[in-house]
């Protein structure tokens, strides 16, 4: 009896097991389509496809992928998706039949609006397709109806996962196409492109990508405005500008915390922002720029500006954390400016260097009577040049530092004329200050830290004291030349870099101009 019940029970959990385990893999498993070419003729009253059936559609489609493997923006992405869900032709079936494809066409054609061309989403191609469906003369036979739909189901899913990324994520990687960008930006990556196949209706999902950022609609609507023309600019050179612009919003780099210092290259100045708005401005000098005359314009755009070639002292674009202060600096010369400058100088005059305060070095060593030297043009590989504390510093009595690859950094300065102007791409590359201490004050707080800054700037002479922040600054030094500023205005600055060139002949390549 004992055997019985044993055995008995032992079958029951199994056929209960067996019967799990067979629904939990229908439930995963695609739908069957058993109806493809009934559902396709329906739609398209087409006959051709009433002898459709996914086996005989699922070796084709793999044939056609293969073959246009090289063609799609993700290939590895959605080859990978379709051989591991048997081929399923997911949205030809569950979006053409309800007309959510012309829904998506609608997005794409309006892709101007964006500053896009519709031809980046193989518009013309897909609405193609679509009359060919409707075509009774159109397709042939079986054959290639399956390849018509595999096709059709290829520039979906390339064109859906474009223009979802370049909603989100912009159509240009900056990394790719500038040479001094250090700003982490996040780009899609085949988990968040994956997503695209889950949308079961495409307006709510069309609806919920569109940048929503105040910046961006703002920019739209000046695009939009037929009658806008940027002061000092050409209605072309306009809509160059907000294109361009509007890419860069695009790009998911913008700061994430409430509080941190923004360097805007082309404004020439200095935000601390907090809660969305600036608690202190101020001018600032970037380095010198390959654009500073403002003579290369996007009207003049040809095929070799996409390809960038930075001045060698332009600011570079970065973020990173402003993590201490230095009172009273020295400037450890770089030799590039060793060699163009401060060894000119020295042959014109022999104490150059010492009423400049600057100690040369041999070997590590300082060498004693720098104006016996005879300087020439290999000079600065042979010496270094330290300029130490005082009121001739380059680097003011003040320089505030925060990691980064090209060893920049925002500092006080003694060459107070440039902020007067209006251009002040001068420096050497690192960020000039009009108010140091107050950005000194904004950064450390009242407090002992502070008290002692004020102190050490106030003296003559004083060795060079370093002071860390009570807690680290966000600093983002970035290249914008169009916004709304608070009152509901855009500014627009001059393209002193030329970046606005490069990136506006990369978005010209992705359209085929």
């Amino acid at each position: 009896m004992i055997n019985y019940i044993f055995k008995k029970n032992n079958c029951t959990v199994y056929a209960v097991l067996l019967f799990l385990a067979t629904f939990t893999f229908q439930g995963c498993k695609k739908p069957a389509r058993s109806d493809m070419g009934a559902q396709l003729f329906k739609k398209t009253n087409n006959k051709v496809f009433k002898d459709v059936t996914p086996d005989g559609f699922a070796p084709v489609f793999e044939d056609v992928l293969n073959q246009e493997k090289s063609k799609l923006n993700n290939a590895n992405t959605i080859s990978a998706y379709y051989h591991k869900n048997g081929f399923d032709p997911i949205f030809v079936m569950e979006h053409f039949p309800n007309d959510d494809v012309k829904t998506l066409l609608t997005y794409y054609n309006n892709a101007n609006n964006h500053g896009l061309d519709p031809k980046i989403f193989q518009t013309a191609q897909i609405d193609t397709l679509l009359h060919t469906f409707y075509n009774k003369k159109g397709i042939k036979d079986v054959n290639e109806a399956y390849r018509d739909i595999a096709h059709l189901e290829l520039l979906l899913a390339n064109s859906l996962i474009n223009y979802s990324n370049a909603m989100q994520f912009g159509v240009i990687n900056p990394r790719r196409i500038y040479a001094r960008y250090f700003t982490q930006t996040k780009r899609p990556d085949s988990t968040f492109m994956t997503h695209v196949f889950d949308v079961r209706s495409f307006k709510p999902y069309l609806d919920s990508i569109q940048p929503k950022n105040p910046q961006y609609i703002a920019i739209q609507k000046a695009l939009a405005d037929a009658n806008y023309i940027a002061p000092g600019l050409t209605r072309q050179e306009t809509q160059r500008l907000l294109v361009v612009n509007l890419e860069r919003l695009r790009w998911q780099n913008k700061p994430t915390e409430n509080r941190y210092v923004i360097v805007n290259i082309p404004d020439f100045q200095l935000n601390i922002m907090n809660g969305g708005h600036s608690e202190l401005n101020m001018k600032v000098c970037v380095g010198e720029g390959r654009n500073k005359d403002y003579t290369n314009t996007l009207v003049e755009y040809d095929e070799s500006d996409k390809v960038d070639r930075p001045f060698s002292r332009e600011t570079p674009q970065l973020n990173s954390m402003i993590n201490e202060a230095q009172v009273n600096p020295v400037w450890n010369i770089p030799e590039s400016i060793a060699s163009k400058e401060i060894i000119t100088e020295a042959q014109k005059d022999p104490y150059y260097l010492s009423n400049k305060n600057i100690n040369v070095y041999k070997d590590g060593k300082l060498v004693d009577d720098p104006e016996t030297i005879t300087w020439d043009d290999n000079s600065a590989s042979e010496y270094s040049f330290k300029q130490q504390p005082g009121s001739d510093n380059a680097l003011g009595k003040i320089k505030f530092l925060f990691p980064n690859k090209s060893s920049v950094y925002l500092h006080d300065t003694p060459a107070k004329e440039p902020f007067n102007q209006t251009m002040r791409a001068v420096s050497h590359g690192c960020v000039r200050l009009e108010k140091p201490l107050d950005f000194a004050k904004a950064l450390f707080g009242d407090g002992e830290k502070y008290n002692l800054i004020e102190k050490l700037v106030s003296e003559d002479k004083s060795e060079p004291t370093d002071i860390a922040l009570p807690k680290k600054m966000p600093i983002y030094i970035t290249y914008i030349t169009c916004w709304e500023d608070e009152n509901g205005q855009l500014q627009v600055r001059p393209d002193v870099y030329g970046l606005d060139i490069v990136l506006y002949g990369h978005l010209q390549k992705l359209s085929g101009v």
